[in-house]
C-alpha cells in the first residue's frame, strides 16, 4: 500500500512539473535566440564599419547655414532603423535678407550737445523678417566610406512648417533736442529715404527696437540636399551641405520701402553640420 502511494505520489509531482519544465525550456530557447541575434547585429556592424558604413541608430548635429539671402542656425536629431535610411526632425531659425541691402554708416557727429557715433544701417529699409521652421524628412545614403579617411555623402529631403515673423526696422535719429528712435510710416517717409533735413540719421537700432510689435506670418517650406560627410570616426558628424530651400508664406512680406513684397522665396543654402552619432 506504501509504495502505490508513493508511486503515485511521484506520477502526480512528474505530471505538476511538465508545465514548469517545458516553460523554462522555452525561456531557454528564447534567450539563446536574442544571443544569437545580438551576435548577428554586432557582427554586421562590425562588417558595416570595415565597408565605411556608419553603424549608429541615434544622430544630434548643430548646423551654421549661410544663404544668398540670410542666415540660418539649425539643430538636427535623426533616428534610423538602417545605415542607410535615417527619418530626421529639424528645428531652424534664420533671417532672410532683400537682395537690395547695402549696409552704410556715419562718421558721427554732435546733436543736442552730445557726440554720437551711429551703428552701421540699411537705408530704406522697412521690415526684418525672421523665420522660425520645424521639419521633417529624410538622411538617405548615397554613397559610404570607402575607408575611414573617405567620404560619405547622403540626400536629404525635408518638408515642414514655418513661421514668419516680421519685425519693423527703427533707425536712429538726430534732432535740434538730442537722438529719437523711429519706425517707418507715412509721417517719417520723408526721414527715412533721408529729404527730411530736420531730422538726419544716425544709425541703425541694433536689436533692441520692435520685438513688442512683431507681426506672425505662416507658411510651408521644404528643401533638398547633398550632405558630404568627412569625419574619420563614423560617431563623429563633419560635413558640409549644399542644397536648395523653397519658403511659401501665407501673406507677402515687405522689406524695403517701396520695393513690393512677395510670399515665395526660394533660395539656395551652404551650411557646415557638426555633430554625434551613437
Amino acid at each position: 500500500m506504501s509504495r502505490s502511494f508513493s508511486f503515485l505520489f511521484c506520477l502526480i509531482f512528474s505530471t505538476a512539473l511538465i508545465p514548469f519544465v517545458s516553460t523554462a525550456q522555452k525561456k531557454a530557447s528564447s534567450k539563446e535566440e536574442a544571443k544569437i541575434a545580438k551576435h548577428q547585429r554586432i557582427n554586421e556592424m562590425i562588417r558595416n564599419e570595415e565597408e565605411g558604413v556608419p553603424a549608429f541608430s541615434k544622430q544630434n548635429l548643430t548646423a551654421i547655414k549661410n544663404h544668398h539671402d540670410g542666415w540660418g542656425l539649425l539643430f538636427e536629431k535623426g533616428i534610423s532603423k538602417t545605415p542607410y535610411n535615417t527619418t530626421i526632425f529639424q528645428f531652424e531659425i534664420g533671417e532672410k535678407q532683400h537682395r537690395k541691402e547695402q549696409k552704410q554708416s556715419t562718421s558721427g557727429g554732435i546733436t543736442g550737445g552730445f557726440a554720437y557715433f551711429g551703428r552701421p544701417f540699411v537705408f530704406g529699409k522697412q521690415n526684418i523678417f525672421y523665420q522660425a521652421k520645424l521639419g521633417m524628412g529624410k538622411q538617405v545614403m548615397i554613397g559610404g566610406k570607402s575607408n575611414k579617411n573617405g567620404v560619405a555623402v547622403y540626400g536629404i529631403f525635408v518638408g515642414g512648417v514655418t513661421a514668419g515673423l516680421i519685425r519693423p526696422y527703427y533707425l536712429q535719429f538726430s534732432t535740434d533736442t538730442g537722438a529719437t528712435y523711429l519706425k517707418y510710416g507715412a509721417s517719417t517717409r520723408d526721414a527715412f529715404l533721408n529729404q527730411d533735413q530736420k531730422l538726419d540719421i544716425i544709425g541703425g537700432s541694433g536689436i533692441s527696437k520692435g520685438w513688442n510689435e512683431i507681426k506672425f506670418n505662416p507658411g510651408i517650406y521644404a528643401k533638398t540636399g547633398l550632405r558630404f560627410d568627412w569625419a574619420r570616426f563614423n560617431q563623429v558628424v563633419s560635413a558640409v551641405e549644399v542644397g536648395f530651400m523653397a519658403d511659401f508664406y501665407s501673406q507677402k512680406v515687405v522689406q524695403m520701402i517701396d520695393l513690393p513684397g512677395k510670399s515665395f522665396f526660394p533660395t539656395g543654402y551652404l551650411a557646415l553640420n557638426f555633430g554625434r552619432r551613437k
